[in-house]
């Protein structure tokens, strides 16, 4: 015999999960993209110095900024022994010197 689809038993138990997962996979997943929006902060100015675009390179304060966080994530991600985050900002850091090894040996 089959169960019925009860509308107020899916609600509660959908709400139940959001209660219960919501919170973890936002703040898991906040953490994860401001690691991306920090390093998304320095590359649009890198690319349209390599484009000839402008001259003007990012300043060195705030490339030094965004790199001192990035590696205080990136030792936390260590201790949390956070993989997504690890290979992450690992691989940020990866392009983000290529971008600037191609700027000076252009």
């Amino acid at each position: 015999m089959m169960k019925k689809f009860s509308v107020e038993q899916f609600r509660e138990g959908t709400l139940a999960w959001f209660r219960a997962h919501l919170t973890h996979v936002s703040a898991e997943t906040l953490g994860w993209m401001a690691s991306l929006f920090i390093h998304f902060s320095i590359i649009p100015s890198l690319l349209a110095a390599m484009a000839g675009l402008t001259d003007k390179m990012p300043p060195v304060d705030m490339v030094l900024f965004c790199w001192g966080a990035l590696a205080l994530l990136f030792v936390k991600a260590v201790m949390m022994r956070d993989r997504l985050n690890i290979l992450t900002i690992g691989a940020g850091f990866i392009v983000q010197c290529v971008l600037m090894g191609l700027m000076l040996f252009k």
